[in-house]
Parts: structure tokens; C-alpha cells; sequence
């Protein structure tokens, strides 16, 4: 019991110091008072934390939070993919385009509608394809092994995946 207090005794007070830290470091601010608030949160939580083990029951949080009742929300999961997969698309076509090959573009095929994002095909447009004088390669087939390297550098993706065309 002795043991079980002195713990208790150096949480409350490891919480209060990391606290303190925090604010000297911190700048004034709206997130100073942000971050006060979560640590006046904690620190009640440590201190009231022994209160179930001292009156002999265990806490159950399930009877608090109904899991049953959580849910995804689609419209939310939609907008996080896509707004990844144009970044992913902008970046892919930036770094192309650094690389001396103007006018690339970049399809990606993959369901925005699942949880984890999974690429299934990735066509590349090379039709208007412009090779500028600083570009490594001038062979197409250079070209699109470069292309399927910086392509490979963002996304996992098997090689008869990435399509191309022109």
C-alpha cells in the first residue's frame, strides 16, 4: 500500500513539474492557454486515478462510451482521400516536371471511399510529353523507368500497374 502510494505521490508531482516545463517553454498565447487546460485535465486525472483501487472496484469504461453506436463518417473519410490523392498527384507531377519533363500528366485509380487509401492503377499521360535540355534522359524508355521511380517514391505500386500512354 505504502509502495502503491509513494508512486501515486511521484506521478502527481512528474505531472505538475512537466506542466510547469511546458508553460516556461511555451510563448504566450491562445495555445498557452490550450495547453494549460490539457494539463490541469491530466493532472486531475492522476490525482483522482488511485480513487476505484481505493474503494476496491474497477473502472469500466465501456459502460461509458457506447461502442456500438460509433460510426464512421463517409463524407469526412471522401474528402481526407481526396484531398491526399491531389496532393499525392501535385507532388508526383512537380517532381516529374523538376526533373526536365514538362506537360505529364498523372491519373491515379484508386477507391476514395475506403478507409485506407489503396492504389490500383496509375495512368500516365506522356502525349504532350516536352523534354527540356536540362532532362537526364531523351529515350522514352528512360523516360518512363525515371517516371516509375519517382512515381515508386510516393506510392507502393507494382510496375504493370502504372500504364502509359504516348
Amino acid at each position: 500500500m505504502l509502495n502503491e502510494f509513494s508512486t501515486w505521490i511521484i506521478s502527481v508531482a512528474g505531472v505538475i513539474c512537466l506542466s510547469v516545463l511546458v508553460e516556461l517553454v511555451l510563448p504566450e498565447g491562445q495555445i498557452n492557454k490550450y495547453i494549460k487546460g490539457i494539463f490541469s485535465f491530466v493532472i486531475i486525472l492522476v490525482i483522482i486515478m488511485p480513487i476505484p483501487k481505493l474503494l476496491g472496484t474497477n473502472l469500466d469504461f465501456s459502460n461509458i462510451f457506447d461502442y456500438d453506436e460509433i460510426q464512421v463518417d463517409n463524407d469526412y473519410i471522401y474528402q481526407l482521400n481526396l484531398d491526399k490523392l491531389n496532393d499525392i498527384k501535385e507532388s508526383i507531377e512537380e517532381d516529374i516536371s523538376s526533373r526536365g519533363y514538362q506537360n505529364v500528366k498523372i491519373y491515379l485509380n484508386c477507391n476514395i471511399f475506403d478507409n485506407a487509401l489503396q492504389f490500383n492503377s496509375i495512368f500516365v499521360d506522356l502525349t504532350n510529353l516536352v523534354i527540356s535540355e536540362n532532362a537526364e534522359h531523351k529515350n522514352i524508355t528512360k523516360i518512363k523507368q525515371d517516371i516509375t521511380q519517382i512515381i515508386n517514391g510516393y506510392i507502393e505500386i507494382s510496375e504493370e500497374d502504372i500504364l502509359y500512354d504516348g
